[in-house]
């Protein structure tokens, strides 16, 4: 395995990682112990991975250059009924791992504009992996299909009348589990794999400033 590829996997295993923590403290924020109770206030690898989306997936994606980059972790358990803001917690729960990869790519995207400006070629490759990496599943999970964070967003915000018809065809496709979440990426990839790239590219370029 070439290091570029094996830093790549340990990057978007990392990054799943610290989106689903993020989860967890956006709802213990909000009031709901439930994750700390789980032991998933933690950023040890062991309280996070699952086997296929946190290390199978990601190397295939990264081995077989599928230009295409995802992976998850194990949901983290919260309660929204411990939540204090019963109207929007859960959007802000939702949008907490999204919102702290994107910060991640603005942040490493930085430095690696420093890097170049600097002569630091290596750091600078280093850095907009990183970068890249957390575009890719920032922007994914902001797409509104469940079980997609961006779902959860969208069911947040709307009217509670419409929000519990969005949940209901949510749970529906839970009970599938993991298969469902398969199921999304596969229609994804053959649909719309192609012009997300694409838009990931450019935003990438924009923000490293290539």
């Amino acid at each position: 395995m070439q290091p570029e590829a094996f830093f790549t996997i340990a990057v978007l295993i990392m990054s799943v990682i610290i989106h689903e923590v993020a989860h967890a403290y956006a709802a213990y924020a909000l009031g709901d112990p439930t994750a700390k109770l789980a032991g998933r206030l933690t950023l040890n690898p062991i309280r996070h991975l699952d086997p296929i989306g946190s290390v199978i997936l990601p190397a295939i994606l990264v081995l077989t250059n599928s230009g295409f980059l995802f992976g998850w972790a194990k949901p983290v358990p919260y309660n929204p009924f411990n939540l204090r803001n019963q109207r929007y917690g859960e959007a802000f729960v939702a949008v907490a791992g999204v919102g702290t990869n994107l910060l991640l790519a603005v942040f490493f995207a930085l430095l690696a504009r420093f890097a170049f400006a600097n002569g630091m070629e290596s750091f600078a490759a280093l850095a907009s992996i990183v970068t890249l990496v957390n575009l890719y599943l920032g922007l994914f999970n902001l797409i509104p299909i469940p079980p997609l964070d961006g779902y959860t967003f969208l069911r947040g915000l709307i009217p509670p009348k419409n929000a519990m018809a969005f949940l209901e065809f949510e749970e529906r496709l839970r009970q599938g589990g993991v298969i469902t979440l398969i199921v999304v990426l596969l229609v994804f990839s053959y649909f719309l794999a192609a012009p997300f790239s694409y838009f990931v590219t450019h935003v990438f370029r924009f923000l490293i400033g290539a």
